[in-house]
């Protein structure tokens, strides 16, 4: 629940900057259970910002306040967390570690500077965090490696950086070793290889600098040089290298400086090793997110258009410029309702402001596009689910705005006199489907409510209404994604059920066949009289439905015509034999009968359908399936896995070739029966260790084998 300037666990004052330079967003990311969220904890309480850390297991975490994520012990949502230390504003933005919350993961790395990667010292790592890895390094983005959890059993932080070292690649190094207790298990502080220092974390934070041991002297100066010449060779200063081997000694000063300017750059990645438990490492690591990651001055700023797609020049991190703004997160709290989560990439945000709130490119997704002028109440920092309320929000900062009519995740806030629109970040395709229905007509009406309230916050869920199916279908992440949205609609006030997803089917017949049509009834008064005989024959695939007159002698009369083929329409869209569209068909009218008196336009329209049913019974009627054609990119270590399982799901492999876009992968095509693809996201994943993902496109419809049609047929038989 969002709260406004109340929170039992939040002491620190409200951070307010003037200045862009002033200001540090960072994401931090890594697998689940690496220790993100306790570790923004510790660095919370550390700073004074609330007065002591809470707990993932007890629920009491600032970040983790969804109660899904206190259910599930794991974070399901991105949470902003500022901190200030040393008159820098730090925005901590959390996100899951999870891949079903990859979108969360998104937003967090759209609204960031840099990214702090936290590996577990006990947990080793996922091959999703490598791959985000890459994917940061394909932009430049500023990165630093935190090494969690070394108070665990099994912690052992020179195999973490070796592994780091071996799957990030080059110029990822560490900035501190750690020193053991006595029982040589224990991390009691941490050695400086730039200052030549020691970090005593005996007696607590702060730690206690001094002079190292002379057993600690022969493993800090083996990794400083390392570690030294890594800096150098990041140098701008091109004499710098030649002067160190020539012996010179190089001051702590300039190494710093270039060190900083190195990650900054996103050319050079310390690692720390840090404990939330014991705090070893928390205010080294403060050091590294204030002094060595860029400001918002120094970060490459999305490109903008006007609303129609009118090209203008880049945005400048100016607290003086236009007014541009992306809305990072929505959430919908029932108390203080509307929140949304906002980074000022340009211009001053202020209450009482008129603004632009426009998003557009999302329809596909249940995001319609959509532009209004509304005036923003009042602007608050975020500290969880915790608002404090601020005078502003400057250019580079981030803020929290309520009561917000049409702001969804991924909407620009603009000047109202002058509106721009932010270009979207990438969203994944949801390919998880989950049918819910609701269990009376009034959780029906709090269904739909509550569903406009998930659309709005949540970008990588997409609504469908199968208008064929009849079913209301979510499209999710996998299986935990759904998970959360069925427990944030029960928690909304609805009641519902899942229900198997059914696949849209169509039918047709597979030989030309005749049939008889007569709709004869006489109860007093008019009557009703239509006889009508047709033949049919199946038509290439995609050849549509046609009807065709060739009634001679006005067997038929003319205007009833029209009655027949809208009879045979009516039918065709019921189904033959298992309740599904028939498609490829050609229909002829060759005869009939009609009655001067009782014919009438219902009758025939009868007539036509009994027709077209009983030349089914003989004109071998058959299911096709709609058939996907999918890319498939997965770890070249899985191919095999991964067409061994689409042989088992009827599926028709295409091609396998190297995927253009990652070393390392390989693309597969192929195309598959969508029935079979009902639980491909899930099941992909868990072939690949959570890398895999494929992309879906419908081909065309194929005959389904015999047994399965046959099933089919005996479920829609009373």
């Amino acid at each position: 629940m969002a709260q406004k300037n109340q929170d039992k666990g939040s002491t620190g004052g409200t951070p307010v900057v003037t200045e862009p330079e002033r200001v540090r967003n960072v994401v931090l990311v890594g697998h689940s259970g690496a220790g993100k969220t306790t570790l923004v904890e510790a660095l919370l309480a550390a700073t004074g910002t609330i007065g002591r850390a809470g707990s993932v297991l007890d629920g009491t975490t600032v970040g983790d306040h969804d109660p899904a994520a206190v259910r599930q012990q794991r974070s399901v949502s991105l949470s902003c967390a500022p901190l200030l230390h040393n008159g820098v504003k730090v925005n901590l933005l959390d996100t899951p570690g999870y891949a079903d919350f990859v979108g969360e993961l998104r937003a967090g790395l759209r609204a960031a500077d840099a990214a702090l990667f936290v590996v577990s010292a006990a947990g080793g790592m996922d091959a999703a965090t490598v791959a985000l890895w890459e994917e940061c390094a394909a932009v430049d983005m500023p990165r630093a490696v935190a090494v969690s959890r070394l108070d665990q059993p099994r912690a052992d932080v020179d195999e973490t950086v070796a592994l780091c070292q071996r799957l990030f690649g080059d110029n990822v190094m560490p900035l501190y070793l750690p020193m053991l207790g006595d029982d040589g298990v224990s991390t009691e502080g941490l050695l400086g290889l730039i200052t030549r220092r020691v970090f005593d974390y005996t007696a607590g934070l702060p730690a206690d600098v001094r002079d190292p041991d002379p057993e600690h002297q022969p493993a800090i100066d083996e990794s400083r040089n390392e570690l030294i010449e890594g800096i150098i060779a990041e140098s701008e200063d091109e004499t710098l290298m030649d002067r160190y081997l020539d012996g010179e000694e190089i001051s702590t000063e300039v190494l710093i400086d270039d060190l900083e300017k190195a990650v900054a750059r996103g050319h050079f990645y310390p690692v720390v090793p840090v404990c939330a438990g014991t705090g070893v490492g928390l205010d080294v690591l403060l050091e590294v997110l204030t002094a060595a990651f860029p400001s918002p001055l120094e970060h490459e700023l999305p490109a903008v258009t006007g609303v129609d797609g009118s090209p203008r020049p880049p945005l400048t991190c100016d607290p003086d410029g236009p007014l541009v703004a992306e809305v990072v997160k929505t959430t919908v709290d029932r108390h203080v309702g509307r929140v949304s989560l906002v980074r000022v990439f340009s211009g001053t945000l202020r209450p009482e402001q008129t603004v632009h709130v426009c998003g557009h490119g999302m329809a596909e997704r249940g995001h319609p596009d959509h532009d209004a002028d509304e005036r923003v109440g009042h602007i608050y920092t975020p500290l969880g689910a915790t608002l404090r309320e601020v005078p502003f929000c400057v250019a580079g900062d981030i803020c929290a705005i309520t009561k917000s009519g049409t702001a969804e995740t991924g909407d620009t806030i603009a000047a109202k006199d002058d509106p721009l629109l932010i270009a979207p970040w990438e969203m994944p395709e949801p390919l998880l489907p989950v049918a819910v229905v609701a269990r009376s007509r009034a959780d029906e009406d709090a269904l739909a409510r509550n569903l406009a309230r998930l659309v709005a916050g949540d970008p990588t869920l997409r609504l469908e209404r199968n208008p064929e199916t009849h079913q209301l279908v979510l499209w999710c992440m996998g299986e935990a994604h759904a998970d959360v949205l069925l427990d944030r609609l029960r928690a909304g006030g609805v009641e519902l059920d899942t229900e198997p997803v059914k696949v849209s089917l169509r039918e047709t017949l597979t030989v030309p066949a005749k049939g008889h049509g007569r709709h004869v009834k006489q109860s007093g008064g008019h009557g009703q009289y239509a006889v009508c005989d047709i033949e049919v024959e199946p038509l290439p695939p995609g050849g549509g439905f046609e009807f065709v007159d060739r009634v001679v002698g006005g067997a038929v009369p003319h205007t009833y015509i029209p009655s027949v083929e809208k009879g045979v329409r009516a039918q065709l869209e019921r189904g033959l034999v298992a309740g599904h569209p028939v498609v490829d068909l050609r229909v002829t009218l060759v005869d009939g009968k009609a009655h001067s008196v009782d014919s009438s336009d219902a009758a025939f329209q009868t007539a036509g359908a009994l027709a077209l049913r009983d030349a089914a019974d003989r004109g071998q009627p058959a299911l096709l399936e709609p058939i996907d054609e999918v890319a498939i990119r997965v770890p070249d270590g899985s191919v095999g896995a991964v067409l061994g399982d689409l042989s088992g799901r009827r599926g028709r492999v295409l091609g396998t070739e190297p995927d253009p876009d990652t070393e390392g992968r390989t693309l597969v095509r192929a195309e598959v029966p969508a029935t079979e693809l009902l639980r491909y996201a899930v099941e992909l994943r868990s072939m690949t260790a959570g890398i895999g993902t494929f992309r879906r496109q419908f081909v065309r419809h194929d005959p389904m084998p015999a047994h399965l049609a046959d099933q089919i047929r005996k479920e829609h038989t009373p």
